[in-house]
């Protein structure tokens, strides 16, 4: 090693030298290292690849990027692989309870990986919903410099000369068992949807949480809203192999970047671009992981001075390619700066500022559709909104965007599974006026929290979308809109006031007000608390069944860890 220069072995010194580490180098060199690669930082690329979904069938080429990347930039990196699932494919079954207890193991298994091979850094591409939550997880948690990449959002797929993405596919079955479509032009959704490689095209929580992790300061400016077949993606992806070694060479780590003034950036960009309500539960755990108190009131409070000025899907017109060619991510932040809106002096991966960054950042083209003139807002304040009250004493989230009512009163249809709630929209048995509420499957009751993308779908599709609200201790996917509120928490499984409810229960929502109540007595509740019996677990063996007894309420981000510090 050149005693001048400075040694970057952060963590790998401990197998690069020393007599009683021959067994471990020994290893090393029967995957490719040489004397040479033991002088430098072993850097890790987590990557994300797998083909069982469009969102992360390109991330092998990118990891492959990233890693000529670090090499020519002074280090030894090595690819390894985390799991995926498809949130798309998983939805409206028993996959679905799966897929947050996801984001976890990303988190856990990076962690397990790095920590055991004594890596020094780590560029880790993300792609479909929860790889991104959870890669950012485990590098809170490692607190090595790092930088994280998105895999990029697919393109529109066309049909009849306009665009359309999956929700077009889930909504499509609403249309069909309404009699709106017949099984040709099912099928020609179904074929058209998704044309290929990249995350689902609109602002849900692929896309939602790209852009937040870029406006946190943890991915290049850009690669948030860099769609996935574009050339420049592999180009991105090599300079965050460079910059993680730069990192290195700067004594830049996660937890630098990753304070409380960035995380409110990045709630500032969710709300501006209309965001997932998943960005409450990724943004407390991601928060969580590098010791940031965050809360539900940090984003009420944030939202407060952020308007809503991008009219993207679900509840607009654009996807995520249309922000792309319209200046991008940073065009957004550089707008948000101009308004006072955003921490500049927050750093970032780059070595500089969020200010830095952003002075060197084209603003939006003009002409542009996709985001509107700041002083004529979409709504005058962020759309994802915290509500509580005596069914929700911890908080609930509702997404207004695209809503033109603010208010719901009507009588509680209660359902204790999705599979009862789409047998009775199936049947016509949800009538106009009501309360849909879908309770037991929050973070322990589900468990794993599944979303009601197809519930939300098909109520669409069914011409119901604002002439019933659903309540739900369970969460939404961000392809989800209507009068939808989510993540009620205590969920009805710990004995939460949504597992008290009863059919018929006048229910009042009031995004307004922000209150969310149920209108029975407190002697009433007392009964029937006395009368309430825990469910059974549903699972008693494997992997939701470790979750239900670790995972926290969403109302803190549904982590796992909460209690073992």
């Amino acid at each position: 090693m050149d005693k001048t220069k400075k040694d970057l072995r952060i963590k790998s010194k401990v197998i690069s030298e020393g007599v009683n580490r021959v067994p471990n180098r020994s290893m090393l060199r029967a995957v490719g290292f040489t004397d040479e690669d033991f002088k430098k930082p072993m850097i890790g690329i987590a990557s994300t690849w797998s083909e069982v979904t469009p969102c992360n069938v390109h991330i092998d080429r990118l990891a492959r990027e990233a890693k000529d990347g670090a090499r020519e930039s002074g280090g030894a990196p090595m690819i390894f692989n985390t799991i995926t699932v498809a949130d798309g494919i998983a939805m409206g079954h028993e996959g679905m309870f799966y897929s947050l207890p996801s984001r976890e193991v990303i988190a856990d298994s990076i962690e397990t990986v790095t920590n055991a091979e004594r890596l020094d850094g780590i560029v880790a591409i993300g792609g479909c919903d929860k790889t991104t939550p959870g890669c950012l997880i485990s590098i809170g948690r490692m607190n090595i410099p790092s930088v994280y990449v998105y895999g990029g959002t697919i393109q529109p797929g066309k049909l009849d000369g306009e665009d359309i993405d999956i929700v077009s596919s889930f909504e499509a079955v609403g249309q069909y068992h309404e009699g709106k479509i017949d099984d040709e032009q099912l099928h020609r959704v179904e074929c058209s949807a998704c044309p290929g490689a990249g995350a689902c095209g609109g602002m849900y929580t692929a896309n939602t949480m790209a852009s937040a992790v870029e406006a946190l300061g943890m991915s290049i400016p850009g690669s948030s809203s860099t769609p996935a077949i574009a050339d420049y993606k592999e180009q991105e992806c090599k300079q965050a192999g460079e910059m993680v070694v730069n990192l290195l060479e700067k004594d830049i780590y996660p937890r630098d970047i990753m304070t409380k003034e960035a995380f409110e950036n990045a709630i500032t960009v969710v709300m501006a671009l209309g965001g997932s309500t998943n960005a409450f539960l990724h943004l407390l755990a991601m928060a969580h992981s590098a010791g940031v108190d965050l809360s539900l009131d940090d984003f009420e409070r944030v939202r407060q001075n952020v308007p809503h000025i991008a009219d993207m899907k679900p509840s607009g017109k654009y996807v995520m390619q249309d922000l792309y060619e319209s200046g991008g991510v940073p065009a957004v932040m550089k707008l948000l700066l101009e308004e006072g809106l955003l921490h500049g002096d927050c750093l970032t991966v780059t070595g500089k500022t969020v200010a830095e960054n952003l002075a060197e950042a084209p603003g939006l083209k003009e002409g542009q559709k996709v985001i509107v003139p700041f002083d004529q807002p979409i709504k005058p304040k962020g759309p994802l909104v915290v509500m509580k009250g005596n069914l929700a004493p911890e908080g609930a989230v509702a997404k207004m965007s695209g809503q033109k009512i603010s208010r719901f009163e009507g009588p509680a249809r209660v359902f204790n599974s999705e599979a009862e709630t789409t047998e009775a929209i199936v049947n016509d048995e949800v009538k106009e006026g009501d309360v849909v509420v879908i309770r037991n499957v929050g973070p322990k009751g589900g468990p794993g929290m599944p979303e009601m993308l197809s519930i939300t779908a098909m109520i669409v599709g069914k011409g119901l979308n604002g002439k019933v609200a659903l309540i739900t201790d369970g969460r939404f996917s961000g392809g989800s809109h209507g009068f939808v509120i989510g993540h009620v928490a205590p969920e009805a499984v710990v004995g939460g006031p949504i597992g008290l409810l009863e059919n018929g229960d006048m229910i009042t929502i009031d995004s307004e007000t922000q209150q969310i109540n149920f209108d029975v007595t407190e002697e009433e509740l007392e009964e029937r608390r006395r009368n309430w019996t825990r469910p059974e677990p549903k699972h008693k063996t494997g992997v939701l069944a470790k979750y239900a007894r670790l995972v926290s309420s969403s109302a803190k981000g549904a982590v796992t860890d909460l209690d073992l510090d």
